[in-house]
């Protein structure tokens, strides 16, 4: 029998003897990452048999702090539990060949309720940690996070979608009937059918709202072939690629329902409310709630909890350009809702429109230092209408960017935002404005609105701006060596932070040496737009524009690799100190970063991207400038 120490031998004997059969052996062979402070949930109260655990803080600079033992006889976890909101108060982790008894959290809590005398342990060893200073110090930061577990789930960051057992595809062919379909439907208790030809590929598929809306609604007969109502959307996935991914696919294409494939075949397919209930505790249950927002102070304050799911991500490993995504997915939201709202307020418009973000967000960049970047525009009316629908559009943009200014989107100060009357207009005004700025190109048109070809629809008719894209391919056709070289010039303009024997070049701010990380990044951004628009290329996220380039053929495999290493690195490192700005410091978020806080790695990895960065801007020199030098 195994020889409890304190906590458990302060309590009575018959409860001693009932509780030791409630823990559970938890064996770890191998050395393993347990938890992460402030961030992970703890598991359950811990006994530690054989082996132990090593518990520290991470400060600033990811260097380990106040390093503490935990070996067998020792106990683990109850600070955290009766403290912290059962999120680890340390980085705990777990030494070889360890074993374990464990209480669940909801025992302990039983536990401590029922016997004072064993929860008072707990009450004095915490008193008596409360006056180390440094262990003061760090616990501060459990209270980062305002909205404690939107991201607690360790399991959410590893898990893959072929985790979650697909369901099996539920098909029928197109020429099946509608009524065929839904009886079909009603057997297999599925909201979504998918539509096969007759080779037995999917081309599509039929869900219950569809049924709803565009049969019953529509008065259809049941007998009609249901490929007439088939929805043509697919979105699929590969079975190995991981939750997070899948949900935050979900949420930017607006679909309910992704096909799973695996090697290369559909194999099933999986619903976005079988996700989100799977995954109770996550980022994108957050974004739902964004959704749900109903007045503009509830949206300022989800935008507040940003900078924490964005840390909590960074820590898990998630990718950065993933965490660009979700910000952007966030960004997008928080304006979708008050677009509604707007309309709601205003009316109707009296016309198509399409309203689009610009700069980094058009990218699907945005970081947590961002300001509006947006523009309006709507269809040609005749003369007689056109005073009044440019009336609605002003009014209308100036409300939505109001709204977005409080929310913690702040006023451009360069004023590319919709309720700047010069960018709200017609279609045909847009198309004059690219005119003029890719036939009469200067360096200084091509420096203020190269953002305007960073545009993503987000609300609207998205149509126009197909159709503003198309009158732009007929524009690159024609010689446009000014605009290029102009173009061209303009990305060279920042020169990364390279000293003359290869160390980081750094300005004095304040008593801080600094380098701004957001002009080391811009070369890149702006190189590769220059490339994109040469070959036609109208995707406007950097990645995304590096992938398509490297299809063609316009940059190697090993520029690709590289680039994207490159510019997602100095992305994650931008975001982390932003993040941490906001949260520890209580400051607006910048994009100086001190030399003195980072590692030896991070400083040689930043040098050698530097180095990356500086070929690139050769190449984009030899191709458009006809120079060297």
């Amino acid at each position: 029998m195994v020889n409890f120490t304190k906590p458990l031998t302060d309590l009575p004997q018959a409860a001693q003897e009932q509780y030791r059969g409630h823990f559970k052996e938890v064996k770890y062979p191998k050395p393993q990452r347990l938890y992460l402070q402030n961030q992970s949930g703890i598991e359950g109260f811990d006994f530690v048999v054989e082996g132990g655990y090593e518990g520290y803080f991470y400060d600033r600079n990811q260097k380990k702090r106040r390093v503490e033992q935990y070996g067998p006889g020792a106990w683990f976890g109850g600070i955290s539990l009766l403290y912290n909101k059962g999120i680890s108060l340390q980085t705990v982790d777990i030494l070889p060949n360890t074993i374990i008894l464990r209480l669940t959290p909801e025992q302990f809590s039983t536990l401590c309720a029922e016997h004072p005398l064993f929860r008072d342990h707990f009450v004095r060893e915490f008193g008596e940690r409360m006056l180390e200073p440094e262990f003061v110090h760090f616990i501060k930061g459990a209270t980062y996070y305002p909205q404690q577990n939107n991201i607690t789930s360790d399991t959410f960051y590893t898990q893959k979608v072929g985790s979650l057992n697909p369901r099996e595809l539920v098909t029928t062919r197109a020429q099946s009937s509608i009524a065929e379909a839904a009886i079909i439907m009603g057997e297999e208790k599925t909201s979504c059918i998918f539509i096969t030809d007759d080779a037995d590929s999917i081309i599509g598929y039929v869900t219950d709202i569809t049924l709803r809306d565009q049969v019953i609604a529509q008065n259809i007969p049941t007998h009609t072939p249901v490929v007439g109502i088939t929805k043509r959307d697919i979105v699929s996935i590969d079975a190995d690629a991981y939750i997070y991914e899948a949900l935050l696919l979900m949420f930017q294409t607006k679909t309910r329902y992704l096909l799973v494939k695996n090697e290369g075949s559909f194999t099933g397919f999986i619903s976005r409310t079988k996700l989100l209930s799977e995954q109770s505790q996550s980022p994108f249950l957050f974004i739902q709630s964004v959704k749900q927002a109903t007045s503009v102070a509830e949206l300022r304050e989800k935008w507040s909890q940003v900078p924490a799911i964005v840390e909590q991500l960074l820590q898990r490993g998630v990718k950065s350009e993933t965490v660009n995504q979700v910000i952007t997915t966030v960004s997008d939201t928080i304006a979708l809702r008050v677009i509604d709202d707007v309309i709601h307020e205003v009316g109707p418009p009296p016309s198509r429109f399409v309203f689009i973000t610009l700069g980094s967000e058009g990218r699907k960049e945005q970081t947590l230092k961002t300001d509006q970047d947006n523009a309006i525009i709507y269809e040609d009316k005749a003369n007689e209408h056109r005073e009044e629908v440019r009336a609605y559009f002003l009014d209308f943009a100036d409300k939505i960017s109001t709204h977005l200014d409080t929310i913690g989107f702040s006023f451009c100060k360069g004023g590319f935002m919709a309720k700047n009357p010069k960018w709200t207009h017609s279609l045909s005004h847009w198309k004059r404005n690219y005119d003029a700025w890719m036939m009469e190109s200067t360096q200084e048109t091509v420096m203020k609105y190269s953002t305007f070809f960073d545009k993503r629809p987000i609300y609207g008719d998205f149509s126009i701006l197909d159709e503003l894209h198309d009158y732009m391919d007929k524009q690159l056709d024609v010689p446009l060596e000014r605009f290029f070289f102009n173009m061209a010039t303009n990305a060279l303009q920042y020169e990364p932070p390279l000293t003359f024997f290869k160390g980081i070049r750094t300005f004095t701010v304040g008593e801080q040496k600094v380098f701004d990380i957001k002009k080391a990044m811009t070369p890149i951004v702006d190189i590769t737009r220059v490339f994109a628009l040469k070959h036609k290329i109208f995707l406007t996220n950097t990645g995304e524009r590096l992938d398509a380039l490297a299809l063609a053929n316009h940059v190697t495999e090993e520029e690709l690799l590289e680039l994207k290493q490159a510019y997602y690195y100095l992305m994650g490192l931008r975001l982390d100190r932003q993040a941490k700005q906001i949260m520890l410091d209580k400051m607006e978020p910048e994009n100086f970063i001190s030399i003195d806080s980072l590692t030896k790695i991070e400083k040689v990895t930043l040098i050698e991207i530097f180095k990356v960065i500086k070929n690139y801007q050769m190449k984009v020199k030899i191709a458009f400038t006809n120079t060297l030098f």
